[in-house]
């Protein structure tokens, strides 16, 4: 961003428009970088003189100040003196106070006694003095990655990202809604969602644009204006700006008038160069530290983090999470609802009210006492405090889970032929596009269940001939792996053997 004194907007109509360079500035932004590029070596004071002098010039001194401030981020300012300048002035003042200096005279004969006592010459001395000023500081190196077109596109990002500083709010459409939604999260800004299909726009429907808007609301509306709210707000725009096509429109305070903001992807504002925002998991402890523990817990579900928005009358919302399970089309959302401001939990509990035909559960902190308004919705309440019970979770899901295996039980036949000789439990699950436990009570007469594994009985009969006791573990479990069966410790105790462990070198088969 740059600093609001540099803000460049016109005011016209009663609008808040950005004033961004063009084409027209390239050798104006030229100038400046060669006026750093020029400038190196030499103090700070002789290139502000330098700058002065472009302004004067041009025909918007802010502008060159605009970019000049962006280059002067990337430039190297040292400290040019013989020693530390801090050290030289003490010396010097004790030695003008023993001379007692009043005329020139005695000053250098104060500056030489001061010079001998740190083992330097008095011209090095007095220069020492003050090189630690500002305006003395020598330019040392310019690391800029700019070329005069990228500082033109960065000087208007940041003018962009100036002018959204005192907003209050904003309201987004944009052909990567996931990408802006999963910034706002990270960013921890306070959004909803607005439908807007069927309602009358002035865009045109283009690759999902104007489907939906997200609204972005500023501190104002619930504290008092804070500046890293204001920078997270110019943070947003980079994601922004990084869609294909976008609208933007903010409220902004402009010294105590209310002004409207638009930018659109039509306007110069790009991102020249680094990433939008860094990226972080999640939003909040308390989502990661769920996320972390569940992924332990080796369930049937799969998780998923910010799943697809959800229609809740006008408006949608996007659950934190969602879990799918691994055999079947079947998704259960997911929503921590966390400590906020009365307005925000009015507002979740409003959009719960309107979503229809959607398995939710809501682990709401207890501290906000509206656990049985979400049962009464029809969802799944599960009350936490500090942290989230990763068992109340996984026990709903288990509820879910054993429905799905008794519907997919149900849609099988009474008895499955499987044409292999061997097949795993496993594998026939999923050619049946079923878990495993749903064929726990189906018949499978030309196998014998054996562990996890279905074997004919003549599989059966053959490996008794193959295996006897005293064989090497090893050998048995390659005979057995040749057939197809990798379950040895089930199928070795149903043909009558146990394994005598001989240390760490392996084991023997012997009759149990």
């Amino acid at each position: 961003m740059l600093t609001k004194d540099l803000l460049r907007v016109s005011r016209a109509g009663g609008g808040y428009h950005p004033q961004f360079a063009d084409r027209e500035h390239r050798p104006l932004a030229a100038r400046v970088i060669g006026t750093y590029q020029g400038h190196v070596g030499e103090p700070r004071s002789a290139l502000e003189d330098a700058i002065t002098d472009l302004e004067r010039d041009a025909e918007d001194f802010k502008l060159v100040r605009g970019f000049s401030a962006l280059l002067e981020r990337e430039a190297t300012f040292e400290t040019d003196a013989a020693l530390e300048p801090e050290r030289a002035r003490k010396a010097a003042f004790e030695a003008a106070e023993a001379v007692g200096v009043v005329t020139e005279d005695e000053r250098a004969m104060a500056l030489v006694r001061a010079g001998e006592s740190l083992g330097v010459s008095a011209d090095d001395l007095e220069r020492a003095l003050y090189a630690d000023l500002e305006e003395r500081q020598l330019l040392t190196a310019l690391d800029s990655p700019w070329d005069p077109d990228g500082l033109v596109a960065q000087y208007n990002l940041s003018l962009a990202q100036t002018a959204l500083f005192d907003a209050t709010e904003i309201r987004v459409r944009s052909s990567d809604p996931k990408a802006l939604i999963s910034a706002i999260k990270r960013l921890r800004l306070m959004y909803e969602i607005r439908r807007l299909e069927g309602e009358g726009t002035n865009h045109p429907e283009r690759d999902g644009i104007v489907e939906r808007e997200i609204i972005v609301t500023g501190p104002t509306r619930l504290f008092r204006a804070t500046r890293r709210y204001g920078t997270r707000f110019a943070r947003l725009l980079r994601t922004v700006v990084k869609a294909d096509e976008w609208h933007l429109e903010a409220t902004v305070d402009d010294r105590g008038t209310e002004r409207t903001l638009m930018l659109s992807h039509e306007d110069p504002v790009s991102v020249p160069d680094a990433d939008p925002v860094a990226e972080v998991s999640f939003d909040s402890g308390v989502e990661a530290d769920f996320a972390g523990r569940f992924s332990n817990l080796g369930l049937e579900w799969d998780l998923v983090r910010e799943p697809e928005p959800l229609a809740t009358g006008t408006r949608v919302m996007i659950p934190d999470f969602a879990f799918d399970y691994e055999h079947a089309d079947f998704r259960v959302y997911f929503e921590i609802m966390g400590f906020w401001t009365p307005e925000y939990v009015a507002k979740k509990l409003g959009q719960l009210e309107g979503l229809e035909d959607v398995e939710l559960i809501v682990a709401v902190d207890e501290s906000l006492g509206v656990g049985e308004e979400i049962a009464a919705r029809d969802f799944r309440a599960i009350p936490y405090t500090d942290t989230v019970r990763v068992k109340d979770v996984a026990d709903v899901l288990r509820e879910y889970e054993r429905q799905l295996v008794a519907e997919s039980a149900a849609s099988l036949p009474d008895e499955l032929r499987p044409d292999a000789a061997v097949v795993s439990l496993e594998t026939l699950a999923a050619r049946h596009g079923v878990s495993e436990d749903a064929l726990a009570d189906i018949s499978t007469p030309d196998h014998e269940r054996v562990g996890r594994t279905l074997v004919r009985p003549a599989v059966l009969d053959s490996l008794s001939d193959d295996l006897e006791a005293g064989m090497n573990l090893a050998a048995a479990e390659s005979t057995l792996e040749n057939v197809g069966i990798s379950d040895s410790s089930a199928l070795l105790s149903a043909l009558g053997y146990r394994v005598e462990w001989e240390g760490l070198a392996g084991g023997t088969l012997v009759e149990r």
